[in-house]
C-alpha cells in the first residue's frame, strides 16, 4: 500500500511537471491561430475565442521567410555533418595512445575552452583575414570544432578496448579505415549525440548573422524572429517592395507564427535520434 502510494505520488508529481512544460508551448501554437484583435485585448490565452490564420497567411506571403528556411536548413545540414567529422576525427587523435603530441594538442584545445580573443579579433579573424563577410562560411566555420563536444567524445574512445585497433592493424588496416570501420560504428550513440548538440547549436544561433550578415536575404531564421521584434516597419522586411500600409499586421500572431515555424524540424527529428541521446548521456556513468 505504502509503494503504490508512493507511486502515485511520484506520478502527479511527473505529470503536473509534464504540464508546466507542457503549457509554454501549448500558449505559442494556439495563439499563433489567434485572431490578432483577441490577442491585443486579452493577451495570450489557453483557449482563444477567435481563431484566425492571418499571421501565417501574411508570413508566408513574402519570400524573406523561404529564403530564411533555406538558409537555416543548409547551415544546419552543412554545419552538423562537417563539425561531427571534424570534432570526431579530432577526439580520436587526442584519445590515442600512439600520438606523440596528444598532450600538446588536448592542452590547446583545454585552454580555447578557459580564454579567447575576443569580439574584435574574433570579428577581424573572420571579416578581415578570412574575408567571409556576407557568406554562409560565416555562419559554419566558427563552430565546427567545439572543445567540450571533443572532449566528450575523447572520454569515449578511451573507455573502447585497444585490442579493437590492434586487431585491425593485423588484418592490413590503416587509421582512417580503423576509425571509420572500427570506431565510429560503435560509437554512434554518442556520435548522434554530439550531432544533436551540433544541429540545435547551429539551429538556434543568431548571433554570428548579427555579426557577419548585412544581406536581410542570406538572414536564418532566428535572426529573422529577432528582425520581426525589433523592427516596427514589419511589412516592408516581409513583403519586400509590395507595401500596402493600409493593411494590419499580425504583430503578434506572426511572431508566434515564425516560433511554430522555426521550433517545428528540430521537433519532428528529436524522437528519431532521442534513444542515441539518452545512450549517449549515460555512456560512461556506470561501471562494471
Amino acid at each position: 500500500m505504502r509503494e503504490r502510494l508512493f507511486l502515485g505520488v511520484v506520478y502527479v508529481l511527473l505529470i503536473g511537471f509534464a504540464l508546466i512544460c507542457f503549457i509554454p508551448f501549448w500558449i505559442v501554437l494556439i495563439n499563433s491561430f489567434a485572431d490578432e484583435s483577441v490577442i491585443q485585448t486579452s493577451g495570450y490565452q489557453l483557449f482563444p475565442t477567435s481563431f484566425s490564420l492571418d499571421a501565417y497567411t501574411f508570413l508566408l506571403s513574402g519570400e524573406q521567410v523561404f529564403r530564411s528556411y533555406g538558409v537555416t536548413l543548409f547551415v544546419t545540414i552543412a554545419g552538423t555533418v562537417l563539425g561531427v567529422t571534424l570534432t570526431a576525427t579530432y577526439a580520436y587523435v587526442l584519445s590515442h595512445p600512439k600520438v606523440k603530441y596528444r598532450h600538446v594538442l588536448s592542452f590547446l584545445t583545454f585552454l580555447t575552452m578557459l580564454f579567447g580573443a575576443g569580439l574584435v579579433g574574433f570579428y577581424m579573424l573572420i571579416a578581415n583575414w578570412l574575408h567571409l563577410k556576407d557568406s554562409l562560411w560565416a555562419l559554419i566555420l566558427p563552430y565546427l570544432l567545439n572543445p567540450f563536444y571533443a572532449f566528450i567524445l575523447v572520454s569515449y574512445y578511451r573507455s573502447l578496448p585497444y585490442e579493437m585497433n590492434e586487431a585491425a592493424t593485423v588484418d592490413g588496416a590503416n587509421d582512417i579505415h580503423i576509425f571509420f570501420r572500427v570506431i565510429w560504428p560503435v560509437s554512434l550513440p554518442v556520435i548522434a549525440t554530439v550531432a544533436l548538440f551540433y544541429a540545435l547549436q547551429y539551429w538556434n544561433d543568431w548571433y554570428l548573422s548579427l555579426l557577419f550578415i548585412d544581406n536581410y536575404k542570406m538572414h536564418p531564421l532566428q535572426i529573422m524572429i529577432r528582425q520581426l521584434m525589433s523592427n516596427l516597419n514589419a511589412m516592408s522586411y516581409v513583403g519586400g517592395s509590395q507595401t500596402d500600409y493600409n493593411i494590419m499586421i499580425p504583430t503578434y500572431g506572426m511572431q508566434l507564427a515564425i516560433v511554430c515555424i522555426t521550433i517545428g524540424p528540430i521537433v519532428l527529428v528529436y524522437p528519431f535520434v532521442q534513444k542515441y541521446f539518452i545512450k549517449g548521456m549515460t555512456l560512461g556513468s556506470v561501471k562494471g
